[in-house]
């Protein structure tokens, strides 16, 4: 199943790779607009999933609208951005925010708080790459520490429940997972035993007792990097982790060669989200983040993820192809002079 929703991601991502992304940028109303209305009727239809509301049933697949509004979040902001750039200041970054934070909230009130993390860190990153002041980011994290002390303090305290108990278990047990690991730490601890019990080659398939038999949960999606570790051991997962560290690197060279600020604004969300969900599930497999459902691209199964995934490398490769016929065009008007 997966390799058939890689074959037609592959096929999204050429078409998309063939159209001219700064199109996009005069549809960002018609993408926001599309953002929004996916995830609210996520919120009317879905049907709860492990405690999350993200998933929409259909007869051959299983939606979920969450992964494709990454890319659509990206690429409205950024179209957002670039029509107000000349008027970067406070009020510029106080819309892309709002902006940003709508769709993000409807994403907490679907109780999928990883995909509502990576929201937010697109949001950052856009501005980042627009030039937004840093004292509008030291700003940006005065506001989150107050915010996360009202939720997990504050609220609690006069019986306001913001986060649901499972959801800070899983932000709290990863500080110390040992001293309950028969329930909340349980995940990180089979994670940390089934990586350690690779070493250096693996135990091979049909060896790996923690996947075979089940010990390590969810390990299709949130714990594969796990699954490699005990089948293939360290050298399976340099193996996995530099693959990736070649797709971002590319990713980021793309950044830099952009034709337009559309495009260097796209690539910066796309590669800093893609970056952000490989470094939370790594490291919540290794017990250096909380357990916060964030799967690893293009490796975790979902068909969501895959075909999102894909539409990303898609914009990408389109951002390149523009920049070296801009490139190309150049060389051409040189010569002729």
């Amino acid at each position: 199943r997966q390799a058939l929703y890689a074959a037609v991601g592959l096929v999204l991502m050429y078409a998309v790779a063939r159209i001219d992304y700064t199109r996009l940028q005069d549809l960002r109303f018609v993408v926001y607009g599309l953002l929004i209305g996916l995830l609210l009727i996520t919120l009317g239809l879905a049907t709860a999933t492990r405690g999350a509301k993200a998933w929409i049933e259909l007869p051959f697949f299983t939606l979920q609208p969450s992964e494709f509004g990454k890319v659509l979040l990206v690429v409205s902001l950024a179209g957002f951005l670039v029509s107000r750039m000349r008027l970067m200041g406070r009020q510029t970054t106080a819309r892309i925010l709002l902006l940003g934070l709508i769709p993000t909230m409807l994403v907490m009130a679907e109780n999928d708080l990883g995909s509502a993390m990576v929201y937010g860190v697109g949001i950052l990153a856009v501005l980042f790459v627009a030039g937004a002041p840093w004292r509008h980011f030291a700003a940006l994290g005065a506001l989150f520490a107050v915010a996360l002390a009202i939720v997990l303090v504050a609220a609690p305290a006069v019986g306001v429940e913001v986060l649901k108990p499972y959801q800070k278990d899983r932000l709290t047990s990863f500080l110390e997972p040992s001293a309950d690991p028969a329930d909340a730490g349980y995940q990180q601890q089979q994670s940390k035993i089934a990586i350690g019990s690779g070493e250096k080659t693996g135990r091979g398939v049909e060896n790996a007792t923690q996947t075979q038999l089940d010990y390590l949960p969810e390990h299709h999606t949130d714990f594969i990097f796990a699954v490699v570790g005990e089948t293939y051991g360290f050298v399976g997962c340099a193996l996995v982790l530099s693959l990736y560290a070649l797709l971002i690197w590319r990713a980021l060279h793309i950044l830099t060669i952009a034709k337009n600020l559309y495009g260097a604004l796209l690539a910066g969300g796309i590669t800093v989200m893609l970056l952000f969900q490989l470094f939370v599930n790594v490291g919540m497999n290794v017990g250096i983040m909380p357990i916060t459902g964030v799967t690893a691209p293009l490796l975790s199964a979902g068909g969501s993820s895959m075909l999102a995934t894909f539409l990303a490398i898609g914009l990408l490769q389109s951002i390149h192809a523009q920049a070296r016929e801009t490139a190309a065009g150049k060389g051409r008007a040189t010569i002729f002079e």
